[in-house]
């Protein structure tokens, strides 16, 4: 009997940190067509090679799993707006946003879910997608030239932290329903960032400017 070059691949031993890391790709590869309630453990298995059972001793329950999927996926977001030190800073921040776009429409269904969907209120889940969130402020104000005082540094966080969420409403609007073009929508958010910098402190405005 041939035995064919996917069912070698199943059949291969993994370690099993290599086979944790095979069973999280496979998820994450699911998440970016599906909701994240909606992987199929079984389905991921199968793919695997192994069965239900053997992947619950890499991960415990399939919420640890999940989880595990989510962390991968937001770990990639982070990666894909990482900013590009070439480019000015003004440039850095529209490059970032439309990576961030590119990678959220490449992912609807997931980011959708994530966001609005039943395990958008999973403590768990939730106290992930705010670590991403701070992580992306993180990286935006890492790369701005402007030091911020201990009395504007509340100010800033609150105001960051509203761009966020003004950034992730207007997103959920514009993938169902796209009313204004990519550009228009990347632009939003570019010049909304600013605005707000500008009622925390003119130079940091003037700096996302720059």
């Amino acid at each position: 009997m041939t035995i064919s070059r996917d069912e070698t691949a199943k059949r291969t031993r993994l370690s099993p940190d290599e086979r944790r890391e095979q069973l999280i790709t496979l998820g994450a590869k699911m998440l970016a067509e599906r909701a994240i309630e909606d992987i199929s453990v079984s389905e991921i298995a199968a793919q695997a090679g192994i069965s239900r059972g053997l992947l619950f001793h890499y991960f415990p329950t399939k919420q640890d799993f999940l989880l595990a999927i989510a962390r991968h996926a937001n770990a990639e977001l982070l990666v894909r707006v990482a900013p590009d030190r070439a480019l000015g800073v003004s440039g850095m921040l529209r490059d970032s946003m439309e990576r961030y776009i590119d990678y959220v429409s490449e992912n609807r269904t997931s980011y959708l879910a994530l966001l609005r969907g039943p395990t958008s209120v999973s403590p768990d889940l939730a106290a992930l997608v705010d670590l991403t969130r701070d992580a992306i402020i993180g990286i935006i104000l890492a790369e701005v030239p402007v030091p911020i005082s201990d009395a504007d540094h509340p100010r800033l966080m609150l105001a960051m932290r509203g761009w966020i969420a003004f950034v992730e409403e207007t997103t959920l609007t514009w993938l169902r329903t796209e009313p204004i073009s990519r550009e228009q929508h990347i632009d939003l958010l570019v010049e909304s960032l600013i605005a707000i910098a500008y009622s925390v402190d003119p130079a940091l405005s003037a700096a996302l400017r720059s």
